[in-house]
């Protein structure tokens, strides 16, 4: 993604953001509004270090940081995009998706409502008995290559690659790597055919 830095309202009430910039209504910032990821009153949390495209659409109830957002996408109701995640242009991210660091999502790819991915292979809570920080642990990365599919409800295990115009059908469990224009489901998810054109069908 191509897009420059740019710094936007931390916490606010909107619907729409165009070119990295909050449209109205747009409370003025306070001194801790300036620094903090929570405001009195506000639906959407969008943190100073987001970089967004333009045209991004936004629901209420959203929380981004440290992530990526190209041009034209829509993000739902309720989506959380951790630090170090990317979703690319004229995507669709529906309510209730959790994408977390080490996810990358190409162009015009479609996330279907509650979809979850996984960054972690073997999670703990604690080590040697105290808890857990990022030095005790490593990212696992998942790719989702362009005009992908994710039906609703839908695991995705981390260490795959998704391919072009694949579809997945909800709530399947996705634990390796799914072929370019492929029909996956079940739990595990297995390859059940394949799109004869390009993800037209």
């Amino acid at each position: 993604m191509e897009h420059a830095p740019k710094r936007v309202l931390v916490c606010a009430d909107l619907d729409t953001v165009q070119d990295g910039t909050v449209e109205p209504p747009m409370p003025s910032p306070t001194e801790d509004s300036k620094t903090s990821t929570t405001a009195p009153n506000a639906f959407t949390c969008i943190a100073p270090d987001v970089r967004l495209g333009k045209n991004v659409k936004f629901s209420k109830f959203i929380n981004l940081y440290g992530c990526e957002v190209g041009d034209d996408t829509k993000i739902g109701a309720f989506v959380e995009i951790q630090k170090n995640a990317k979703v690319g242009k004229r995507c669709k991210i529906s309510s209730h998706t959790f994408i977390c660091e080490g996810v990358t999502i190409e162009d015009e790819v479609f996330i279907g409502h509650n979809v979850t991915f996984v960054n972690d292979m073997f999670p703990r809570a604690t080590t040697n008995g105290a808890l857990q920080t990022e030095a005790d642990w490593r990212v696992e990365t998942t790719l989702v290559k362009r005009g992908a599919s994710i039906g609703s409800g839908v695991t995705i295990l981390a260490n795959v690659v998704i391919g072009e115009y694949a579809l997945i059908g909800a709530g399947a469990v996705v634990t390796k790597d799914v072929p370019a224009h492929a029909v996956v489901s079940g739990n595990p998810g297995r390859v059940m055919r394949y799109f004869e054109s390009r993800g037209q069908q």
